[in-house]
């Protein structure tokens, strides 16, 4: 048999199995779900393909043409990589199946890369707006000193690197319509989430009175410095108050900054002394239910004793000092750790401690076996054993 006949008599018997797949889930679905069942989406596509290649499954085939094309985990291709100061930079992602572009702008996404043969994992604010028409979102990362993977991100990544994804997630939201009153305040890389209100605000064509005090420590480091003050010229109604190492804007200056910031609902974002000075100063002028904050990491005032932590279900062990949170001493063993937030809000990293001790990084608490811990926020108080 030639090259050619081979090629038709195994294409004819492809469009025969697919012909035969469609019929049988067609009726399937009429069956179930009347004729507007047969309406063509993604599901119908995956039941078809399950159909052509039981007893595997569609990605086991699917993604070997396409890494995006998979339902076990959402991944996406980073399309471009926009630097936008000397330690930060933009990606540009196109997600694949399972994503939804129904975000919310000032949420946050976890991205998983492999570095040197391990998968590292950690969550950036969306900075674009959900925009479903444009097919990619993007965030911002800036470089940080100790951080291996903000790093690779911002100076290592390739155009064309396929990631994993998690599902967008955060209560650091901006509402739909807004107040007609806001008081943006950032700090350095705290700009992101907001960064994602204004495009939105902006897309929208509802730009309410917003003032927004953002600081960085010299101009050149701050992020979207142009585009901000682009967004001053072309809208009255918002305001920009730049501040910086020379210029700050502290909590006491907020009167002179923004005079009427009693009257406006704040968002803020930034350092943690920042974020802990404004949260003390809206308490005590009794406006607490009006400020809302983004904290990037957990505030630690404790340490543990430390030990060896047993991953039972992933058969890992590793040693870990008392400053090394169990979601961090896991991943740093390959363990495909479940996490959210990082910092002790979503849960999302709640897993089962099956012996022994930790300790909560935030307060000192103590949890022992056989309850749930969060791992992001709890260290090892001598050996424990975790389910997972």
């Amino acid at each position: 048999m030639s090259a050619r006949t081979h090629l038709a008599t195994v294409a004819l018997g492809a469009l025969t199995a697919a012909a035969g797949a469609t019929a049988i889930e067609a009726r399937r679905r009429v069956a179930s779900r009347g004729i507007g069942a047969l309406r063509p989406d993604t599901d119908l596509v995956r039941q078809v393909v399950a159909r052509m290649t039981t007893p595997l499954l569609p990605d086991d085939y699917l993604h070997l043409l396409n890494p995006l094309w998979t339902a076990r985990e959402v991944r996406g291709r980073v399309v471009r990589v926009v630097p936008e100061t000397e330690d930060a930079a933009t990606l540009v992602i196109r997600p694949g199946w399972g994503w939804s572009f129904d975000y919310q702008p000032g949420q946050y996404v976890g991205i998983g890369v492999s570095v040197e043969g391990r998968w590292l994992w950690r969550s950036y604010s969306i900075t674009s707006a959900p925009r479903p028409d444009q097919r990619h979102f993007a965030v911002t990362v800036k470089a940080m000193p100790e951080g291996r993977l903000s790093g690779h991100l911002v100076r290592g990544l390739a155009p064309g690197t396929v990631v994993r994804l998690a599902v967008p997630q955060g209560g650091f939201v901006l509402p739909d319509p807004p107040p007609p009153r806001l008081l943006f305040w950032t700090g350095g890389s705290g700009v992101t989430p907001v960064m994602a209100m204004l495009r939105t605000l902006v897309r929208r064509g509802t730009m309410p009175d917003v003032v927004h005090v953002h600081a960085a420590p010299e101009r050149s480091e701050s992020l979207f410095a142009d585009e901000l003050r682009a967004l001053a010229d072309q809208h009255a109604n918002y305001r920009l108050v730049e501040a910086s190492r020379d210029r700050p804007v502290r909590v006491g200056d907020l009167e002179r900054a923004c005079p009427d910031w009693r009257l406006r609902e704040a968002w803020v974002c930034g350092p943690e002394r920042m974020l802990d000075d404004a949260e003390d100063h809206w308490r005590r002028a009794g406006l607490g239910d009006r400020l809302h904050l983004e904290r990037f990491s957990a505030s630690r005032t404790a340490e543990a004793e430390g030990g060896r932590i047993t991953f039972a279900a992933s058969d890992r062990v590793v040693e870990a000092d008392g400053a090394t949170s169990l979601l961090e001493a896991g991943e740093g063993a390959g363990v495909a750790m479940p996490f959210g937030c990082r910092m002790g809000i979503c849960h999302t990293c709640v897993v089962p401690l099956a012996s022994g001790a930790v300790q909560d990084l935030r307060n000192g608490d103590i949890y022992r076996d056989r309850q749930g811990i969060q791992t992001c926020v709890t260290a090892a108080a001598g050996d424990c054993t975790i389910d997972i």
